[in-house]
């Protein structure tokens, strides 16, 4: 069985700027998946680094307001709803509201560094 607690994965500061703690990855771990899965916040009025994956990635909100931008699509998200963001898409996500913006990540395949790329 594998069980393992948020509290406990090590926060980081992406290369998005978000801060991350990644809960499950099989390049990592001993878990027989496709699919990486991270837990995300960006603060208040921050948004993060225009970015792109090779693998298509979901987040599903989990609390907090923010704008989405995807390409040049832009939408207002939050509690609830989820995104789907296809493979090499711009992607960023802005706080709008005064609470912390939370989000699950779930990148299919499996994030990798040398899969992702800063926008400039």
């Amino acid at each position: 069985m594998f069980i393992k607690d948020l509290k406990k994965c090590k926060e980081i500061i992406a290369g998005d700027n978000s801060i991350l703690r990644e809960l499950l990855n099989p390049l990592k771990e001993n878990i027989t998946t496709r699919y990486s899965l991270a837990h995300a916040k960006v603060k208040p009025g921050e948004i993060t680094y225009a970015h792109r994956l090779k693998s298509s990635e979901v987040y599903y909100m989990l609390e907090g307001e923010g704008e989405m931008q995807i390409d040049d699509e832009k939408e207002k998200v939050s509690t609830g709803q989820v995104i789907y963001i296809p493979p090499n898409s711009v992607q960023r996500i802005k706080n709008t509201g005064t609470r912390d913006l939370a989000f699950l990540c779930i990148v299919d395949p499996a994030w990798k560094p040398e899969d992702e790329e800063l926008v400039r």
